[in-house]
C-alpha cells in the first residue's frame, strides 16, 4: 500500500542521495552538492562521522565548521556516527597519546573541537543514531552509521550473509543504509537490502566522494551508487 504524507496524499517519485564518513571534507560534500543539483535532488541525508578527519585527510585542509554549517543550510539529515561521539564525549585531559601517530590523532581531534566550538559540539550530541524513512510503495529505510542493532559496529563488505543479517536483527526497515567502512555495496539478503554507501570524504580511492542515489516510487525501489570527483 502506499505511503502517505501527513496531510494524507498518497507519494509520488522521491529522490534522495545517501552519504557518509565526510570527515570535515567541504570540497567532497560541495562536489556532492553540485552533483544533486544536475540531477534535480534536493534531499541529502549523511550517515555519521560528519567532521573529524581521517589520518589521510590533510588537516587544516579539512574544514569541519564550515561543513557543519554547510549540511545546516542545504537542510541535511544527519546521523551520529562514532567520531562525532567521541568528539563531545571524549575529554580532552584523558588523551594521553603514547607515540606520534597516536599523538597526531589527539591533535587532529583537539582541533577540530577548538573549530567547531562548543555549540556545533551540544548540537552534535543531540543528533539520532538512525533516521527512518517511509517509502512510497510502503517499505521502510533505516539510516545508521554502523548496525541497526549496535551502531558502533561496522556492517563491511566482507562479512557473509549470516553475519550482516545478525547485525540487522530485529529491526523492521526493508533498507537498511550503512557506513564506517569506506568501502561501498550493495547486498541483498532475502528481504532485507543493505545498502553501505562508503565515504564521501575519505574514499580510498583517493579525491572522489562516494555517493547513493535512491528514486523511489509506488511501484519501484532503485538505488544507484556513484563515484563524483573533486
Amino acid at each position: 500500500m502506499p505511503t502517505r504524507d501527513a496531510r494524507g496524499k498518497a507519494m509520488a517519485k522521491l529522490s534522495c542521495a545517501f552519504v557518509g564518513d565526510l570527515h570535515g571534507n567541504l570540497d567532497a560534500l560541495e562536489a556532492v552538492l553540485v552533483e544533486m543539483r544536475a540531477r534535480g535532488i534536493d534531499k541529502l541525508v549523511v550517515v555519521g562521522d560528519l567532521l573529524l578527519p581521517t589520518p589521510e585527510g590533510a588537516w587544516p585542509a579539512a574544514r569541519p565548521r564550515e561543513v557543519w554549517f554547510r549540511l545546516q543550510e542545504v537542510g541535511a539529515k544527519l546521523v551520529r556516527g562514532v567520531s562525532d561521539t567521541a568528539l563531545y564525549t571524549v575529554r580532552p585531559e584523558a588523551l594521553a597519546p603514547r607515540d606520534d601517530a597516536e599523538r597526531r590523532a589527539t591533535a587532529r581531534f583537539l582541533d577540530t573541537r577548538r573549530a567547531v566550538g562548543d555549540f556545533v559540539l551540544a548540537r552534535i550530541a543531540q543528533l539520532p543514531e538512525r533516521h527512518r524513512m517511509p517509502l512510497p510503495d510502503g517499505s521502510e529505510i533505516v539510516a545508521v552509521h554502523g548496525a541497526p542493532s549496535d551502531p558502533t559496529q561496522e556492517m563491511s563488505h566482507d562479512l557473509d550473509d549470516a553475519e550482516l543479517m545478525a547485525l540487522v536483527g530485529d529491526d523492521p526497515a526493508d533498507f537498511v543504509i550503512c557506513a564506517g567502512t569506506h568501502v561501498p555495496y550493495l547486498r541483498e539478503i532475502g528481504e532485507v537490502r543493505v545498502i553501505n554507501v562508503g565515504s564521501a570524504g575519505a574514499a580510498p580511492e583517493g579525491r572522489v566522494a562516494h555517493v547513493t542515489l535512491l528514486t523511489a516510487t509506488p511501484e519501484t525501489t532503485s538505488f544507484e551508487q556513484i563515484s563524483v570527483a573533486y
